[in-house]
């Protein structure tokens, strides 16, 4: 069957509306809604009568942010607005999977949407659900157990319980959304070495290994080999500890070509993996590669959503 994607186009004065039109100029086997300022997305596909758009605002004021704060505030709502829109149709059975272009939080934060990301916010829109970000590409792909904190907040944020709960998404997903039978999960470590038997930390046996355990994952693992053997086809996903570490491995990885996939949502929800880059919008150097991916990835996993395995 063919799926349906709900296509949010960013913050209006990033790069999301350029990567999306580029993006989808070579066919995509998907029903779309384009959801955004209604110039923006009129500009997108003009000559598709099938493609449906969904407007929360005009905009018309141009690429690149600068210290105006009532065009921040106008491009906040717009970019939230769109995001529960596309929330509404997939929660209400009208898509079968969303892609979010990039938005940019103080703009989100100004006009009332106080949320650390769109993995988070769409968590609260779905019922606060038990969520996961995941970073996926061919090559590797990475879960973060922590998101978008200070890393003076991360030991007290890993605790047994919440890399469990991140564990059971993540294998909930593999096997639903991606087709993995039994999948193999590997724990990555905090500390150097997996902590050296104690030396350079105790947060290995005290709270990594019994999540490991629980999970039938293998680890803790040291983080400067664990990706290395995820690419190698040892483990389907890594659980990172937290945002950097994760990070890092997957932009190394495939810049460019990995995508954010929001997991323990009743849909899935792809992004690209960069952000809004005020600073080349509208000059025509956006690369849409990652927007591209999130795309097609977004499709496959719609039609597991919409087509489930008997």
């Amino acid at each position: 069957m063919t799926p349906r994607l709900a296509v949010t186009l960013g913050d209006p004065r990033g790069i999301g509306p350029e990567i999306v039109a580029r993006a989808l100029a070579e066919p995509l086997d998907a029903r779309l809604t384009l959801i955004g300022a209604e110039d923006q997305i009129a500009a997108i596909l003009p000559d598709a009568p099938d493609v449906r758009r969904i407007s929360v605002g005009t905009w018309n004021g141009g690429s690149g942010e600068r210290a105006d704060h009532a065009r921040t505030l106008r491009a906040g709502r717009i970019t939230g607005h769109a995001v529960e829109a596309a929330a509404r149709l997939a929660l209400g059975d009208e898509a079968d999977a969303i892609v979010t272009a990039p938005a940019h939080k103080h703009a989100l934060h100004l006009a009332g949407f106080p949320y650390p990301g769109h993995t988070e916010w769409l968590a609260h829109l779905a019922g606060d659900v038990d969520v996961a970000m995941m970073l996926a590409a061919d090559e590797l792909r990475v879960v973060l157990v922590t998101t978008h904190v200070p890393f003076r907040d991360v030991p007290s944020l890993l605790t047994t319980e919440r890399i469990v709960r991140t564990g059971r998404v993540t294998l909930a997903a593999l096997r639903d959304w991606f087709g993995i039978a039994a999948p193999r999960l590997a724990l990555c470590a905090v500390n150097p070495h997996a902590g050296e038997s104690g030396l350079f930390g105790d947060e290995e046996p005290r709270v990594l290994a019994p999540a490991a355990a629980q999970l039938g994952a293998a680890g803790p693992l040291p983080a400067d080999t664990v990706f290395v053997r995820a690419m190698r086809g040892e483990f389907d996903a890594v659980l990172a500890p937290y945002h950097d570490v994760g990070m890092t491995a997957i932009k190394v990885a495939a810049f460019g070509r990995a995508v954010n996939v929001t997991l323990g949502l009743p849909f899935p929800r792809t992004s690209p993996d960069h952000g809004t880059a005020f600073d080349i919008a509208g000059t025509g150097q956006a690369d849409p590669s990652s927007m591209r991916a999130a795309l097609e990835l977004a499709a496959r996993l719609g039609v597991r959503r919409a087509s489930p395995p008997a």
